[in-house]
């Protein structure tokens, strides 16, 4: 009886006829109006008949959102109850009572945890042994009550350990309130600081207080000093970034002994130090930018500074310099440039460094003995997975580290490491409810030939009894390659609702991020920019052609910059995907790049270019998604947006989708689903996240006629 079964159970999951979104062909979309705006550039007539959508005090503006939010729940409303299951299988995953592994600094233990049922964290803390009795910092649940949003930015406690500094966004808008909490009674101070970017530090008087403030385009942008219990009014400037191409940010080194002022663009940095005992203390420059040098400045032992660095390092490397005289003619190297291995962490300890580093797209782990001038790389003994580097305590002396190993199939599992001996000991694995067994299912690591012969990596899962080569199943393809940020082959559990139907899911570690090295990036932005949206192509189409699915059940999903890359691979080959999920898409990337008062514009020349000058301005004119919907038989798109989002405008969603409607020959559905009250992150509560992930799936497979 059970083997006939079997294949019942399969009937299940790959019957897919093909949807012909009847539903939708039922429910005509949201009308929008035209109002022509005439752009010129460099001789060029660009004409945006939906620019008026970029007015949120336009009220036909917010009404026009309004029908598209009505639109998108009609057209998915015979799905609410295939939501509601998705949504409780995700719910059922999630560790109700997860518990952070505690930090300890300055003689406490510091953690996070849930409560069953809650939305948000409790931050806690217990003294010196993690046997002591718990101390809440913040109830987070509490205070977040009555709110849509409740996000904590940022949190500094003093030397003292009396006084808890922390950030609240109840927007979703990067635009934090700073609370001062004394934590021997519990109370707040009166005084609140608002604009602030959530980067915050204490001098070791208990009393001084630095932080940063945002500039009219959300970008951190000055420093500033604070009296606890002073008007902030009278706080004291101590150091601006008028240069818009940069922003400021603070670091406190481990041992609390300086403050780190950290200026960055997309390619260059500048730090200055403060001393964090001299509450009158002003910046002291470590070394004066030069362009296309980044450097990152940390402390831990005494009379130096260790520096991040990429002097003639494209991969970066570790150098040391004396604070008396940090500048770049004094820099030393300690973990030297390596053509093959990209640096991207780094611990030290009195007798090893550990560097955490990527190796042909992986993570390694290499540990440096200083007493013997030898060294060797931490063994994880798996194809596809990443690991990331970590340390338990601000103990300069200890000869152990953390470290956090994940695949696609192995939930997060922190070990502790000896470094002297070799041995780990298990701290950790993440709790994965509703049955989920990780013997089901299979992980590999696979290569696609770009366009212009690079090879590709790809990190595919499935489950084992589901899969077949012949292009039968559904598949999940996301990337996202850009700003020089991986999307490492982490576990996610919200996946097996895929696996479990039939679907693959895969991540393209396509060029813009820097899975492969530096270089891996810089082939990926600027006047390369187009490398990430042919790598993208290339590796589905090498999907197809492997028969690890077909084009009529393979999905595109990317955000943000990797929303923008939903919009490009849309227009570049339609004909590739059944459906494209773009989560607030970046799509007008002309139009944004031209206008400066824009949040992240000036900070983005490096990124992407500046289209003022025609080099950029023509190369952007070829993939820019907005400018480049045409004529054609589009996939099934589902996109979103948040009203209150600082990075991605509402309005860039939503114009693309209102020109995509008017563009589309074929009767594939296109909803716009946005958040009338968050910003660019979405729900900020952990179950209420769970139901956009339920709907995302619904719609995929809806465009399957997959009804379970």
């Amino acid at each position: 009886m059970r083997k006939l079964l079997i294949p019942v159970i399969c009937l299940v999951f790959f019957s897919c006829k093909s949807s012909d979104n009847s539903n939708s062909n039922k429910i005509p979309p949201p009308v929008t109006k035209k109002g022509p705006k005439e752009f010129t550039e460099f001789g060029n007539k660009r004409i945006d008949d939906y620019y008026w959508l970029s007015n949120p005090q336009d009220t036909a503006v917010i009404n026009h959102l309004k029908e598209e939010n009505a639109y998108e729940a009609a057209v998915m409303k015979h799905t609410e109850a295939l939501q509601k299951k998705i949504y409780d299988e995700l719910v059922a995953r999630i560790d109700q009572k997860y518990e952070s592994l505690p930090i300890k600094q300055n003689g406490y233990w510091i953690y996070s945890r849930f409560e069953e049922g809650k939305q948000y964290s409790l931050l806690c803390r217990k003294k010196e042994t993690t046997a002591a009795p718990e101390e809440v910092l913040l109830n987070l649940p509490e205070l977040a009550s009555g709110h849509q949003i409740y996000m904590l930015r940022g949190r500094s406690i003093s030397k003292d350990n009396n006084w808890l500094a922390y950030g609240i966004d109840t927007t979703g808008a990067r635009q934090c309130v700073v609370y001062f909490k004394n934590l021997s009674n519990g109370k707040l101070n009166a005084e609140t600081i608002s604009n602030t970017a959530g980067s915050y530090a204490w001098g070791n008087d208990n009393k001084t207080f630095y932080y940063t403030l945002n500039d009219h385009t959300v970008r951190s942008y000055k420093v500033m000093r604070h009296v606890l219990g002073t008007d902030p009014k009278t706080d004291q400037e101590l150091l601006t970034e008028n240069d818009s191409t940069y922003s400021v940010y603070l670091n406190t080194t481990r041992d609390n002994r300086y403050i780190i002022i950290q200026t960055a663009s997309t390619n260059t940095s500048e730090a200055h130090y403060l001393d964090a005992n001299n509450p009158a203390a002003t910046p002291v420059l470590i070394q004066k930018r030069e362009k296309d040098l980044e450097y990152y400045p940390t402390y831990q032992e005494p009379g130096v500074f260790y520096i991040y660095n990429n002097k003639n390092a494209k991969n970066f490397k570790l150098s040391k310099t004396p604070i008396e005289h940090p500048d770049l003619a004094n820099w030393t190297d300690v973990v030297p440039h390596s053509d093959t291995a990209f640096l991207e962490d780094f611990a030290i300890f009195k007798n090893y460094i550990v560097a955490q580093q990527k190796i042909n797209g992986l993570t390694q782990i290499k540990v440096i003995d200083r007493t013997k001038n030898s060294s060797y790389y931490v063994d994880f003994g798996e194809e596809d997975y990443v690991a990331e580097l970590g340390v338990a305590t601000d103990d300069y002396n200890i000869d152990s580290i953390r470290y956090n190993y994940s695949s696609l199939t192995t939930p997060a599992t922190d070990y502790m490491y000896n470094l002297t001996s070799k041995t780990k000991t298990l701290l950790k694995q993440q709790k994965v409810g509703g049955g989920f067994d990780a013997t089901k299912y299979e992980t590999k690591r696979l290569w696609a030939k770009a366009t212009d012969g690079t090879m590709v990596p790809i990190s595919i899962v499935y489950r084992k009894d589901n899969f077949k080569k012949d292009g039968s199943n559904p598949m999940l393809l996301y990337a996202y390659g850009s700003y020089g940020a991986n999307t490492d082959p982490y576990f996610t559990s919200s996946i097996i609702s895929l696996l479990d139907r039939g679907f693959s899911y895969a991540i393209a570690h396509i060029r813009g991020g820097q899975e492969l090295g530096r270089k891996w990036y810089e082939d990926g932005r600027m006047l390369n920019k187009k490398n990430t949206f042919t790598d993208f192509i290339d590796c589905a189409q090498y999907l197809v052609n492997e028969k690890y699915t077909s084009s009529d059940k393979l999905f595109a999903n990317g955000g943000s910059a990797g929303g923008m890359l939903m919009g490009a691979i849309t227009n570049m080959r339609p004909d590739l995907f059944k459906g494209v999920l773009a989560e607030v898409p970046w799509m007008d990337v002309i139009t944004d790049m031209l206008n400066p008062d824009l949040p992240l514009t000036t900070l983005e020349y490096d990124q992407w270019g500046d289209p003022h000058k025609k080099e950029y301005y023509d190369y952007q004119l070829t993939w820019s998604p907005y400018d480049n919907v045409k004529k054609a038989k589009y996939p099934a798109i589902f996109a979103t947006g948040g009203l209150n989002d600082t990075q991605v405008p509402y309005y860039s969603p939503a114009k693309w989708v209102a020109k995509v409607r008017e563009n589309n020959t074929g009767n594939n559905v296109v909803l716009f689903k946005v958040n009338m009250g968050a910003g660019h992150s979405g729900e900020s509560g952990r179950f209420e996240r769970q139901k956009l992930q339920a709907l995302k799936f619904a719609f995929m497979l809806d465009q399957l006629g997959m009804t379970n």
